[in-house]
């Protein structure tokens, strides 16, 4: 038996309960957690902008050490192995990993939709009743049982807290950067948005040598940690026009707006922010159906793009160890990204302290 929050129902606390959790079967793990990110991804389905299989154990960020293994798994994580989990797997097989796109990897929506693992099932029961797995990982737990290819090693010096913010906010934030953005340095950058995704774009900015770097945020602790980061300037949406703002600091437009919100309102003032040839890069998720408007005419005219980034474009694989090593080196001072720090059972005040707007990261810590 685990300890374990579970979501029943949107718009209702999550329950910490004592859940069954079977042992790992072929090619999968069983991990102890150490810590897990308070993402608002998550807050999403706990809304219900957003469905998935009920009841579920939410979480999706996390890392811990390996306890067991199932049979059948390749040699390459140990017993005692520290990783970090990837909500997205990658099979290797499907048309998007062998096209280079490994984020889109058929293995995700399969786990996203049916709330098992790679093979459809779970692991987890209440009661006799089975519980599904989030994104199959369900960090929000004592122990998870995962897909080995929805692990990545964690290398020695980067504690618990790093590998599980990195596994999703870090890649999101940061990768978008390094993996969309195109010949930046010395060029205008904003970024809509100051929380842990958007925090992590300014430090990829700020890796690529972006600049100006422009943060905008509602909340002043906010855009000041943005400038600790490497923001150049700084826009509080809340004081005047944030696309007038941003004008000012660069005057013919940035060649690239990450929106790290998922609003429509900053959606639009991305685009209006944009100069001729500039890209919007969305990195924020809404409800389900969310939708705003691009003028047409200056899309053509200005020859403007934008793209959507799940998971930082990345190549979790290749990405995820060298955001390791960018930080065992101090090139990412993820260090300061951390925020509050609570306890599994404290999981609903957590989301409270999210949603109320919490500086950086929060962890839970079981």
């Amino acid at each position: 038996m685990i300890r374990a929050a579970v979501m029943r129902q949107p718009g209702l606390p999550l329950e910490i309960e004592d859940v069954e959790l079977e042992k790992p079967r072929a090619g999968e793990l069983s991990v102890r957690i150490e810590a897990a990110g308070v993402c608002h991804s998550d807050y999403h389905y706990m809304k219900g902008d957003i469905t998935c299989p009920l009841p579920i154990v939410l979480g999706h960020e996390g890392a811990g050490i390996v306890e067991e293994l199932g049979p059948d798994t390749s040699g390459a994580i140990a017993v005692g192995s520290r990783v970090a989990f990837m909500w997205r797997p990658r099979c290797g097989k499907c048309a998007a990993c062998v096209s280079g796109n490994p984020v889109l990897c058929a293995s995700g929506r399969l786990q996203a939709t049916t709330g098992g693992l790679l093979d459809g099932t779970s692991r987890l029961r209440l009661g006799g009743q089975k519980l599904h797995h989030f994104l199959g990982v369900s960090c929000f737990a004592e122990r998870v049982v995962v897909s080995e290819r929805s692990v990545v090693p964690v290398p020695d010096g980067v504690p618990a807290e790093i590998a599980a913010i990195t596994g999703c906010a870090v890649v999101t934030g940061v990768g978008a950067v390094l993996n969309v953005v195109e010949r930046a340095a010395g060029r205008p950058i904003v970024i809509f948005g100051a929380g842990g995704v958007g925090l992590c774009s300014v430090m990829g900015a700020r890796l690529i040598g972006a600049d100006p770097i422009v943060a905008i945020d509602i909340d002043e602790d906010k855009l000041q940690l943005a400038r600790r980061f490497g923001a150049t300037h700084t826009v509080n949406a809340g004081s005047g026009d944030a696309v007038e703002q941003v004008k000012a600091i660069a005057p013919a437009g940035v060649d690239w707006a990450i929106e790290a919100i998922g609003q429509p309102a900053t959606m639009r003032q991305a685009f209006e922010s944009l100069a001729p040839a500039g890209t919007v890069i969305a990195l924020g998720l809404a409800r389900v159906g969310a939708t705003f408007e691009v003028p047409i005419n200056p899309l053509v005219q200005g020859q403007k793009r934008i793209v959507g980034s799940l998971y930082g474009s990345a190549n979790p694989l290749i990405d995820l160890p060298k955001i390791f090593g960018l930080y065992l080196s101090g090139r990412l001072p993820l260090d300061d990204l951390v925020g509050e720090r609570f306890t599994l059972e404290a999981v609903n005040e957590a989301y409270a302290r999210l949603v109320a707007g919490g500086l950086g990261r929060s962890v839970l810590v079981p």
